[in-house]
């Protein structure tokens, strides 16, 4: 039997990158996309550039709690177990934007939509031998701070405010997961991947963004430089066991202050339930 594998925001950059890679490591890989035609074109760069067809692809908005529920019920209707998570997908905006539930679009996108996705799909991942779930969070985290207050920035929006609290609820978030875990076969850890070229922050309807990624791109790492760390704790023996760590470059690495804190863990997650359960 092939490990079943979930990545989000498979159809580009490194979620493309980690879906080929796992496929390459004999892994069968569930590619979730929000866009059917941008995630067809996907599938088939996966097959080709993997050699492999043990791909699915499924549409989810991670943005809509209403579509992560519909996600999870039609995973949970094909298969029976989950070893491998990986909550790749994010998001940049440059203006403040909501999702269809009133989220602020980085919080909404980059933690509260995986936050409900994984806890939808726990079980499966405890029926697995040696359940893994890869969060992929930023160096950002250490400018972020929970403003349980204004946690959507309606009184003053700010990108880099957004976009460095969205990444430190991603740790925090597998901090608590792990702890939640402990008694289980499930692992749960973090990641920087570093500076990667993917079309991040740029604006599908405008191109605002695309000349800036164009001149930068050069110094960055490839999508598939940038995935290796996920793929590596989504696969490796030897972080089989490992569980609520922040990873950069396939090691263990400190992370800010806040991102220790386990009573702000704690009081986070309370929040994201409420605010999944209440729309």
């Amino acid at each position: 039997m092939k490990k079943i594998a979930i990545v989000t925001g498979a159809n580009s950059g490194m979620g493309l990158a980690t879906s080929i890679e796992l496929a390459k490591k004999g892994l069968h890989v569930v590619m979730v996309c929000r866009n059917e035609a941008r995630g067809m074109l996907a599938l088939e760069m996966a097959k080709e550039q993997s050699q492999s067809d043990s791909f699915d692809l499924m549409l989810c908005d991670l943005g809509s709690l209403a579509s992560i529920g519909e996600f999870a019920a039609a995973f949970l209707n094909n298969y029976e177990v989950l070893d491998v998570l990986v909550n790749n997908a994010g998001v940049v905006s440059l203006k403040r934007e909501q999702t269809v539930d009133g989220f602020e679009v980085q919080m909404g996108i980059n933690h509260l939509g995986h936050f409900l996705l994984t806890n939808l799909l726990l079980e499966p991942l405890k029926k697995s031998e040696q359940g893994r779930i890869v969060n992929v969070s930023s160096g950002a985290h250490k400018w972020g701070k929970i403003d349980f207050e204004d946690p959507y920035f309606a009184k003053g929006y700010n990108v880099l405010k957004g976009y460095g609290q969205s990444k430190l609820a991603n740790i925090l978030f597998t901090n608590e997961l792990a702890n939640r875990l402990s008694k289980t076969n499930v692992t749960v850890n973090s990641l920087h991947p570093g500076a990667v070229a993917t079309s991040l922050g740029v604006n599908r309807t405008t191109g605002f963004g695309k000349t800036v990624y164009k001149i930068l791109s050069p110094f960055f790492k490839s999508p598939a430089q940038g995935a290796s760390t996920a793929i590596y704790l989504a696969t490796s023996p030897e972080v089989a066991r490992v569980t609520g760590n922040y990873f950069i470059n396939e090691k263990i690495a400190p992370t800010s202050t806040l991102a220790k804190d386990k009573t702000l863990a704690r009081k986070f997650w309370e929040w994201s339930e409420k605010e999944v359960e209440a729309n």
